[in-house]
């Protein structure tokens, strides 16, 4: 569903107090509202835009649509941050009322230069045939927090032989020149790629060209791109729709992933590359965007969530979360992600266990919640298999598992709560070759993000079990494996 800017505003101008407060007390009243994660006041959430940091913060935009769990004419709403991990709303960044972005504001980047924040972003448009028109536009932040548009699109339409599908854009500098990847669809045969285009002042833009990859038939649209370097490699990252599953990979509805190779030819323009990779192999996770830290970190957050899908939040009157920003490392020719340290800040008295534990599933006293972050490492002697059950209840569990006769990780949400997407089915794997398996767990309210063995695999999932639904039991089958775990509460604000 997909409101008209009249719709839209129609509604904001008719609603009164009333309106709104019961707006916001259905979303209140819904049992899945998460702790520390960056989630909408209501309505719906989706792409994370315009992270950059700017004047001693993290700004973090989001898609924003405030009338409910739908995507209607979408906003940027934007968060700010010292640390990465308290977040505080500062309210809308961008609202869509020109008549470039007359159907919403959608994804884009965001870039400092000589002092300000600016925003490069798609404004969205249908005719009244309902066609679309798509626009590159521009905001700029000033130092004072005003958000001031440019007069007109810095780009007014695709290039000949690219349809209307061209979207996202993401703004970097390299020597004298700003550049920027847009998602786009080529004509001929309806497959998805990626435009660059080039500018000497951030208002003049010239196209370079398609970016030339190994992939020329690959789905047929891919959003949200990014590039930038690690460790003098290149890396361009893309989210690209129409994939067909292949063993255990591309079994959600859409993906995201990046190639690594070469650092990009910004003449001919192309990337020479290794394969396509998944950035996540859990069941929510899509649009990520970086930024680099004032350490020279690269910084990564993404969509917790799909487009297309129903959640169980939506009866509530809102969808969809971020994730947990995470640093992103290469390690020869894959990147690896990490929870960002600074996440450590929330972590309270720690509780320690080390046992031996064969054919069987064992609670430990204190073991038990429903926000933290636990660490477990896994060391198997006969055992087949072995893994954690997270958020047990009577009838509720979400199993983390490693089959070691098929080396891989497990994540199984098939009894995990309310029902999600079960059309794409209930359990995600990886395949991970590992004599020792350690997993890095974080528990909110309604999500599970895992990092295994330092980040060489990373499942992100919304799940959505009872309140009462917070045991922790470990396990293993068919003999023996040794264990230690280390469970921090978080202490919250």
């Amino acid at each position: 569903m997909e409101w008209s800017r009249e719709e839209l505003y129609r509604r904001i101008q008719e609603a009164h107090p009333g309106e709104l407060d019961a707006l916001q007390k259905q979303v209140e009243g819904s049992p899945w509202r998460q702790a520390y994660h960056i989630q909408p006041s209501t309505g719906l959430l989706n792409d994370p835009n315009g992270f950059a940091y700017y004047q001693g913060k993290y700004h973090l935009f989001y898609q924003w649509f405030p009338f409910g769990p739908v995507h209607g004419m979408k906003h940027w709403y934007h968060t700010a941050s010292t640390d990465l991990v308290r977040w505080h709303n500062v309210g809308v960044g961008i609202e869509p009322t020109e008549f470039f972005e007359s159907h919403g504001a959608y994804s884009g980047s965001g870039i400092v230069h000589e002092g300000k924040l600016y925003l490069f972003y798609t404004g969205n448009t249908h005719d009244a045939d309902w066609v679309r028109h798509p626009y590159q536009c521009m905001a700029v932040m000033h130092p004072d927090g005003r958000i001031e548009k440019w007069e007109k699109p810095v780009i007014a339409a695709p290039p000949e032989g690219y349809t209307s599908h061209f979207r996202d854009p993401k703004v970097w500098k390299e020597g004298e020149h700003f550049f920027a990847v847009i998602g786009a669809q080529r004509k001929k045969d309806e497959t998805g790629c990626i435009l660059l285009y080039r500018s000497p002042d951030l208002r003049e833009w010239e196209w370079v060209g398609e970016l030339e990859t190994a992939l020329p038939h690959f789905g047929y649209m891919w959003e949200c791109p990014d590039y930038f370097e690690a460790d003098r490699r290149g890396v361009l990252m893309f989210s690209p729709q129409g994939l067909t599953p292949q063993g255990d990979s591309y079994q959600n509805i859409y993906q995201s992933g990046y190639l690594l190779g070469e650092p990009l030819d910004f003449h001919r323009p192309r990337i020479h590359h290794g394969p396509f990779r998944e950035w996540d192999n859990g069941f929510d996770f899509y649009a990520p965007q970086t930024t680099e830290s004032p350490d020279g970190r690269r910084i990564l957050v993404g969509w917790m969530g799909l487009p297309d899908l129903a959640y169980p939040t939506d009866a509530y009157g809102w969808a969809h979360c971020l994730t947990l920003p995470r640093e992103v490392i290469r390690k020869g020719d894959q990147l690896l992600q990490q929870p960002v340290r600074e996440l450590d800040s929330l972590r309270g008295e720690s509780l320690t266990i080390t046992d031996a534990i064969s054919s069987e599933t064992k609670a430990y006293e204190g073991f038990l919640g429903t926000t933290y972050e636990l660490e477990c490492r896994f060391t198997p002697e006969d055992a087949s298999a072995f893994g954690v059950e997270l958020r047990v209840g009577d009838e509720e569990k979400t199993v983390i598992r490693y089959d070691k006769e098929q080396k891989k990780v497990i994540l199984d949400r098939s009894s995990s709560g309310a029902p999600v997407a079960v059309d794409y089915g209930t359990s995600r794997a990886r395949f991970l070759d590992a004599d020792e398996i350690c997993l890095r767990i974080f528990m909110d309210v309604s999500s599970i993000e895992l990092f295994v063995n330092d980040g060489e695999a990373v499942f992100t999932s919304r799940i959505f079990p009872s309140k009462t639904s917070g045991g922790i039991r470990f396990f293993s089958e068919q003999g023996k494996t040794e264990m230690e775990a280390v469970l921090w509460p978080y202490q919250l604000d």
